[in-house]
């Protein structure tokens, strides 16, 4: 995350010579449109981000997937740049461009060399408001989605019995809808769809436009005003979100479906930054999944891995920034001569250890050092200083958090780990999924384990 400092209280943390993080500056366009530069003159160039508060969390039954498929169609074209002209004219400037939908949020962006930012901003610009969205284009790039569904989804295992489990754990929150769309609303969804979803959420108002690298802050504020400054704003509505309703005892499924061994997935529902009724709660949350999940010396693949061989692969994972509460999942394939049971007795007996027992204060330090070390260098890639200041705006929290990130992890006490784990990681709050391996009849499947830390989708 980004910071414009580290405290002295926590430089014992951090190896000899890293500089600490340089200021963001803002500004707000009169259309609406926020403005976050962050100078950073180590290497001739930068990265340019547009955030766009929206994703499928926002979406409702029978158009979920119109923000991932519109996330593609934003590379189909304007009248100014037609379809191929943007990633041709980024190409020729020997930059790199791509796009993500998550479930809170859209986000385009461009790699370039420091002189180039005005290639981005013009692009960028044009597309916010200008987008053809023609009936051929659509229903070339409906397919194009559809078949990364069947590849992404459907024919792997794992991440079908992610999809199933989400619409188990979550009773009301939009977060029970995956990010590509459920098949049958990819069926149905008309290009006016998408054209109404275009028309009202990407406007310079519910936009952010981030810049992280050698770049002149004036510059920066004075190109944006030249090229998103005349774009109109619109009228936009915060949408109704349903409250997810207390969970009132556990809940278990199975999924059938062809693969090479068995899996399991569980989730705890848990707070995000945003609604957690202790503000170091989402930390010492997140330091709980580094105590169990934290590398090749912590507790899962120290005992249920290399010590006691009971899983081929396990993990666990928390997210503090998120828009809506969301979920302290944890998932593995068993070792040989194991199966699911002893997994999940396995690390449940791993979380009753932590509620029982306070972390040692000799474990806390080495996880507390991996942890802070990893959040500063991770300033040294500028795409990763500037997506973290867009995702935090983008889902309704201060930019400035990000300055504080590495201070709330460094302060989480054993007390509050234990506290979390105790209220938080119980059966009344739990969902469970396992995988039924089914015969492949021949067809390949990918069974590697997934990735818990993001579940959107990359065009």
């Amino acid at each position: 995350m980004q910071r414009r400092f580290i405290p002295l209280l926590f430089l014992s943390l951090l190896p000899f010579g890293v500089p600490a993080a340089p200021a963001v500056y803002e500004h707000q366009l009169a259309n609406g449109l926020k403005i976050l530069v962050k100078p950073d003159h180590r290497a001739p160039i930068l990265t340019s981000q547009v955030w766009y508060r929206i994703g499928s969390s926002y979406e409702h039954g029978g158009i979920t997937g119109v923000s991932h498929v519109l996330e593609h169609m934003m590379f189909q074209g304007t009248k100014r740049h037609p379809s191929g002209t943007f990633s041709r004219i980024v190409a020729e400037q020997g930059g790199e461009e791509n796009a993500f939908t998550g479930r809170d949020y859209t986000a385009y962006y461009q790699n370039l060399a420091s002189d180039r930012l005005e290639v981005a901003f013009e692009l960028e610009a044009d597309r916010m408001r200008n987008l053809t969205l023609g009936k051929k284009e659509f229903a070339k790039e409906l397919e194009v989605v559809k078949e990364e569904r069947r590849t992404r989804t459907d024919d792997d295992p794992q991440s079908l019995v992610y999809e199933r489990f989400s619409a188990v754990a979550y009773d009301a929150s939009p977060y029970g809808n995956p990010v590509i769309g459920w098949a049958s609303d990819l069926d149905q969804l008309k290009v006016e769809d998408l054209r109404a979803w275009y028309r009202l959420w990407y406007a310079p108002n519910n936009a952010i436009l981030v810049v992280a690298g050698d770049v002149e802050t004036e510059k920066v504020f004075e190109l944006a005003e030249t090229y998103f400054g005349p774009l109109k704003a619109e009228s936009i509505a915060p949408p109704k979100t349903r409250g997810e309703p207390e969970q009132l005892g556990e809940k278990r499924l199975t999924v059938k479906a062809p693969a090479k061994e068995p899996y399991l997935l569980m989730g705890y529902k848990t707070p995000s930054a945003a609604d957690a009724s202790e503000p170091w709660e989402p930390y010492a949350l997140e330091m709980l999944a580094s105590i169990l999940d934290g590398g090749d010396s912590a507790r899962f693949s120290r005992d249920l891995v290399r010590g006691r061989q009971i899983a081929a692969s396990v993990g666990a994972s928390y997210s503090a920034f998120e828009r809506l509460p969301g979920l302290f999942l944890f998932d593995g394939v068993p070792a040989k001569g194991h199966d699911l049971d002893d997994l999940e007795r396995a690390i449940r007996a791993e979380i009753e250890r932590i509620k029982r027992e306070p972390v040692a204060e000799s474990e806390l330090e080495r996880i507390r050092t991996q942890v802070v070390a990893a959040k500063v260098y991770e300033r040294d890639e500028l795409f990763h200083q500037a997506m973290q200041l867009g995702l935090l705006e983008t889902i309704g929290l201060d930019w400035k958090l990000a300055e504080t990130y590495v201070d709330h992890l460094a302060a989480v006490t054993a007390d509050q780990i234990q506290t979390v784990a105790k209220k938080y990681l119980n059966s009344d709050r739990l969902t469970v999924a396992v995988l039924d391996p089914q015969p492949l009849d021949g067809r390949s499947r990918v069974t590697t384990p997934m990735s818990l830390g993001g579940h959107g989708n990359v065009r």
